[in-house]
């Protein structure tokens, strides 16, 4: 038996013109009557209304492709575009998270290290990686990995793909908000290239945790915010049904994160999204690691330190005396 498909709101008109297109095609078959125009016909609409759906898409509508339970995440993009991917495992103080994994690889022939929030395809693995929410041992195994990295000057890619650091009882107690902050100091002094990946969800400080970064990239439909919409929703309008008017007011999505300088780069999707052509995802995902750690690597370790201080250190806006700086 075939997995059901998954189908967003959004992407009903499309799947019935697909459906209607399976049924020409089979009654042709059944009834050898020649149907082709009217096959090329409902084709032409279905490529109109992909075109349509896509390049119209909402905040609200990104996120909800980020979410999507078939779209890659970090372990499908690490076996896509490395090789020897070798896992490193517990942050030599109170366990392995399975949120957080982290390892050596070869990329294109040179050794990196590759820390990542991954989530779980199935209610057992989902389970196994509390849904990719992170607790504070999780980020001190990824500071372990950092420190590893750059005592063998090896770049670090990380992949940030979560809803927000786990925040359960159990998880303040262990102090994870200590966690993420000494992983933010530690990442802005490594001596080594960093580049971070937002490949879905980019929750908050949970995400923060392993972005301090001297590149930040996302994918198209990926979306990076200090909050949920849904909780934005809850705390701005009292109503977590107000979630899209939240995403919009985030300005979450790729191309407002880019306009606003947070990130680097926003890296072209196939249509529709990552899960409907990996392959063609991965590829490009690759060809922009590479071209980024090239540039990294040209520039002398002080150098690489300044710039990337000075390019967290000039993002946002604040106010003084009255003037607005940026």
């Amino acid at each position: 038996m075939e997995p059901p498909v998954y189908v967003l709101e959004f992407e009903k008109p499309l799947r019935e013109l697909s459906r209607q297109l399976d049924e020409l095609r089979q009654r042709s078959i059944e009834t050898n009557v020649d149907l082709e125009t009217e096959v090329r016909e409902i084709e032409r609409k279905i490529e109109s209304t992909r075109r349509d759906i896509y390049s119209n898409l909402s905040s609200w509508q990104k996120v909800q492709i980020a979410r999507h339970p078939k779209r890659p995440y970090a372990l499908d993009y690490i076996t896509a575009i490395c090789a020897n991917f070798q896992e490193l495992h517990g942050d030599r103080q109170y366990k392995d998270d399975q949120a957080i994994i982290g390892g050596t690889a070869f990329f294109n022939g040179d050794a990196v290290m590759i820390i990542s929030q991954q989530k779980g395809r199935d209610p057992k693995e989902r389970i196994l990686r509390n849904f990719g929410m992170p607790q504070p041992e999780g980020y001190r195994k990824a500071l372990r990995l950092m420190r590893l990295a750059e005592k063998f000057r090896l770049p670090v890619f990380t992949f940030i793909d979560t809803p927000g650091a786990f925040p359960g009882i159990e998880s303040e107690a262990r102090h994870v908000s200590e966690a993420i902050a000494v992983n933010l100091r530690e990442m802005a002094m490594l001596r080594t290239p960093t580049i971070s990946v937002v490949v879905g969800e980019g929750g908050s400080g949970g995400a923060l945790g392993i972005g301090v970064t001297d590149r930040v990239l996302i994918l198209e439909n990926s979306y990076y915010s200090v909050i949920s919409p849904e909780g934005c929703a809850a705390i701005l309008w009292k109503d977590g049904a107000a979630a899209p008017k939240a995403a919009e007011a985030l300005k979450l999505s790729a191309n407002h994160l880019e306009k606003l300088g947070i990130v680097d780069e926003v890296i072209a999707e196939p249509s529709g999204g990552a899960h409907n052509d990996p392959a063609q995802a991965a590829a490009a995902l690759k060809y922009a690691l590479q071209k980024h750690l090239n540039d990294l690597r040209a520039l002398d370790t002080e150098h690489l330190l300044e710039t990337r201080y000075e390019r967290f250190r000039h993002l946002g806006v604040y106010e003084e005396a009255g003037v607005v700086r940026s």
